[in-house]
């Protein structure tokens, strides 16, 4: 198996005027001369931390990294209650991904996704498939609403006592409807105890539906209140929203991504992305091949392994 690359550090970075006073950090890594690919995070909201370099050979790639819009190094953020959301949606991270692009000249890349990066990659490979040379995409999502139910409501049948934990700052007229949403109005609350309160909860359920692959133990990320006030924030935004995604927009546009090579890696212990949504997407993608790994859940065992694999087998395929 594959193991991560070794730690690197990026030859060029920058903040790059997007549009509505964002500015989006990015960073390139690797070979300038190398094989074009960009990485997005997932979350939404979580950045892409230094980590994710590794995914990419130094030698082989131009791998371009950037935090999407109000996360991680990029500006304003959005754990700001006057932050202005509305601004930060699906459409424009995609609108974002094509200005970096033109901004550092490259004509196509690798797609390289993971969980709400990939929702997003398959959004943006839609809209631009003539800018996408293949796709390496871990933690299968497409942003549906059945996907969104399933784990604010559906998961209580696999973690009662955590989903009532998980609940208990909603108003209980709020509780039958959009728990996302519900989630994001207390993040947007001016007072600073009642949106640390949600941060917390929802970054605790967060860590609980992703706990059942062997060998997880809690993410140290949820620790930092910085870090899961951005998250948690942007993640209700995006949820309570469909994420700005049409009713089945992407998997009525898979067509548009026949010819594009695509390797999509799932863990058979990804309760909080059941392994059908990959399935399903594959099957509507001939130029896709599933690996599922069945020591991995959302991450962990194999699945980064697998991931470099794949990333490596789109570079010999398309190099």
């Amino acid at each position: 198996m594959v193991a991560r690359y070794p730690s690197i550090e990026p030859y060029e970075t920058g903040l790059l005027e997007v549009s509505d006073g964002h500015r989006v950090y990015w960073e390139c890594v690797g070979d300038p001369d190398g094989v074009p690919a960009v990485y997005l995070h997932g979350g939404p909201g979580s950045g892409a931390g230094p980590g994710r370099r590794r995914l990419f050979d130094p030698n082989v790639f131009r791998a371009v990294l950037f935090d999407q819009r109000g996360c991680g190094r990029s500006e304003p953020r959005a754990d700001d209650p006057t932050a202005d959301l509305s601004t930060n949606t699906t459409a424009h991270l995609i609108a974002d991904i094509e200005r970096l692009r033109k901004r550092l000249g490259i004509e196509k890349w690798i797609v390289v996704g993971v969980s709400w990066g990939v929702t997003l990659g398959l959004a943006y490979a839609q809209a631009h498939p003539d800018r996408v040379t293949g796709m390496a995409l871990g933690a299968i999502t497409s942003g549906t609403p059945e996907e969104i139910e399933w784990i604010t409501r559906d998961m209580r049948r696999i973690f009662p006592r955590e989903w009532e934990r998980f609940v208990e700052p909603v108003a209980e007229d709020e509780r039958d409807g959009n728990l996302a949403a519900a989630y994001a109005r207390l993040l947007a609350d001016p007072d600073p105890s009642v949106r640390e309160h949600a941060a917390v909860r929802w970054c605790e359920w967060e860590d609980t539906h992703v706990s059942l692959a062997p060998g997880w133990t809690p993410d140290a990320r949820y620790r930092d209140p910085l870090f899961r006030s951005v998250f948690a924030r942007t993640v209700t935004h995006y949820w309570g929203n469909d994420c700005f995604l049409a009713p089945n927009q992407l998997r009525d546009g898979m067509h548009l991504l026949a010819d594009i090579p695509a390797v999509l890696v799932h863990g058979r212990y990804d309760v909080s992305g059941p392994v059908d949504t990959a399935w399903d997407l594959s099957r509507l993608w001939p130029g896709s091949r599933l690996v599922v790994v069945d020591d991995a859940g959302h991450g962990g065992g194999g699945f980064t392994g697998q991931l470099v694999a794949a990333i490596d087998s789109l570079a010999s395929r398309i190099g």
